[in-house]
């Protein structure tokens, strides 16, 4: 019903304005009345005027942050000090949707605070969440910062592993690792879950048996 009288409304404007002019020859009117008469039958006929409105909502970005990559990186180090601030509001950019801004906030606390580990971890896992789980050469070297900054940091090879693997990349997940397991203590607040991923790792692609030496 809305449409039609939309339809009508146009029309009489249409005709109003028409008649202010005045001085138009009869052939113009009549091409002019033609062709409002051709759009009205054309509406009748292809459109949907009885039809009620849909509002569409916008969609939004698909969330591919994981929550369980906050878990992790607080038993590893952020709990306090100068990057907590920095990492807890690229969290909420990143619940949003907001991956890019998430990475560029980071940028900018690197900037400021160059010799903070625990801020390029950050930069490096929200790289990988921007570009939807897949490692970059720019998350490689934040992620390589962190670890020279802090050598036994243990999140620069667990995050960095986590990537690899999301990538695809399971040899390499795999030896890093592994590596941070072997020089893990045995009461470490991430061992238990550093396990638990190597053992799911291990049955969803065994590793490829070492061949024997030849004696020969």
């Amino acid at each position: 019903m809305m449409g039609w009288i939309i339809l009508f409304l146009f029309v009489l404007i249409c005709a109003a304005m028409l008649i202010k002019l005045g001085k138009l020859s009869r052939a113009t009117y009549e091409i002019t009345a033609a062709a409002l008469l051709l759009g009205v039958a054309g509406y009748a006929w292809q459109g949907h005027p009885g039809m009620a409105g849909v509002s569409i909502e916008p969609k939004e970005k698909p969330n591919s942050f994981d929550e369980e990559t906050i878990d992790a990186r607080n038993e590893m180090g952020e709990r306090f000090g100068t990057a907590r601030e920095w990492l807890v509001f690229s969290d909420s950019l990143n619940r949003a949707g907001k991956h890019g801004a998430a990475a560029n906030y980071l940028r900018n606390g690197v900037r400021e605070h160059p010799d903070d580990p625990d801020l390029w971890v950050g930069l490096g896992n929200a790289l990988v969440v921007h570009a939807n789980g897949v490692i970059t050469p720019a998350a490689q070297y934040a992620f390589q910062e962190a670890a020279d900054l802090s050598p036994e940091h243990p999140g620069p090879p667990f995050f960095l592993g986590l990537a690899y693997a999301q990538s695809g990349k399971i040899d390499q997940a795999r030896a890093i690792w592994t590596e941070l397991l072997t020089r893990s203590s045995e009461d470490a607040p991430w061992r238990a879950d550093l396990e638990s991923r190597l053992v799911a790792m291990e049955k969803m692609q065994p590793s490829l048996p070492i061949a024997p030496e030849s004696t020969d």
